[in-house]
């Protein structure tokens, strides 16, 4: 497999994109990153390391990262998209609590197959998918906070 820098390399590259040193400092930004962050956070990181760069150069340089195929972004409902790691990582799913809007990454290997079964049973090649689960969590239920 290939690492995340030559996957992002290669996709500048065959769209006539260079790697600027701008571009650099996002893309390592985003690879130390790990788990849900919005484009403002990794502005905020990015600007510790250099004030010269810009939040249109983050929303940018975070589109090529997603058209790259190693950043996924989601809206998990209200408003503001967040991006994870896609590259080299195992798919999962969300559980979103409504309350206090803690994110929980589940892996479910019998959910993943049923979606893959429904897919088929609908005539459907599937290419990708999220799911994403709203609810309280345990910490919000207890406090009574919904």
């Amino acid at each position: 497999m290939k690492q995340a820098h030559e996957v992002f390399m290669d996709y500048l590259r065959d769209n006539g994109l260079s790697m600027t040193p701008q571009r650099a400092m996002i893309v390592d930004a985003f690879l130390s990153e790990e788990g849900h962050f919005t484009s403002e956070e990794l502005f905020t990181k990015v600007r510790q390391r250099d004030p010269a760069i810009g939040l249109a150069t983050v929303y940018r340089t975070l589109k090529l990262l997603t058209d790259s195929g190693l950043a996924d972004a989601f809206d998990p409902g209200d408003g503001v998209s967040l991006y994870e790691h896609n590259y080299g990582h195992e798919h999962h799913d969300h559980l979103i609590c409504i309350v206090c809007n803690r994110k929980v990454e589940i892996m479910d290997a019998e959910i993943e197959e049923r979606q893959r079964q429904l897919a088929r049973e609908n005539g459907f090649e599937l290419q990708n998918h999220r799911m994403l689960l709203y609810g309280i969590c345990p910490e919000c239920d207890e406090k009574g906070g919904h």
